[in-house]
């Protein structure tokens, strides 16, 4: 029996997987993207790189707090949400890589599709970001870490863009259901 053929867009999909991927093996190899990437993807392991910002966040002032404890919060509900529920409707495969990682790798064992470490990520930067003037530094920090994904060959592409979109999709709707109210003492000030 002959294999189905992909359609249309599954074909444009994998073809742009296939030339993002390409992108990133001119920067594979080197010790410094290596080390970057690879510290990157480790650190977004179980959102801990988000758990220690919203950490950092919460120690600047009260108000800091309330911000960060939101966003430790919903990194955690993000979680439940993408890995126990988004994950188990697709089945991707990962990317295949037989080679010689330069450096250790938790290698998951859920579907490739959406990207955890984008998920976590944007809905981390989403939430940590909202009155903070450090906003660039959690956006910046959130494209290494999801497309650390793609150069250690963990996600495709499209996995990562997805992860992304479903994070910044988390993160505004934590924004409307668990609004930062002002404390009281401030409020009268």
């Amino acid at each position: 029996m002959r294999a189905r053929q992909k359609g249309g867009a599954a074909r444009r999909i994998d073809n742009f997987d296939r030339a993002v991927d390409q992108g990133f093996d001119h920067l594979r190899g080197h010790p410094w993207a290596d080390r970057l990437f690879y510290g990157a993807s480790a650190l977004g392991d179980h959102g801990l790189f988000w758990l220690l910002l919203c950490a950092a966040r919460g120690v600047r002032s009260e108000r800091d707090l309330r911000y960060a404890l939101r966003a430790a919060v919903g990194v955690g509900v993000e979680s439940a949400i993408v890995n126990v529920g988004i994950k188990s409707l697709f089945e991707r495969r990962r990317p295949v890589h037989e080679a010689l990682r330069p450096l250790p790798l938790r290698l998951p064992r859920t579907s490739s599709f959406p990207s955890g470490h984008a998920t976590s990520a944007f809905c981390a930067a989403v939430l940590l970001s909202e009155e903070d003037p450090l906003r660039p530094l959690y956006y910046a920090a959130a494209l290494i870490v999801a497309w650390s994904r793609v150069y250690v060959r963990i996600h495709h592409a499209s996995d990562v863009l997805g992860g992304m979109a479903i994070g910044v999709a988390l993160g505004r709707l934590g924004r409307r259901l668990a609004p930062v109210a002002e404390s009281r003492t401030a409020a009268r000030g």
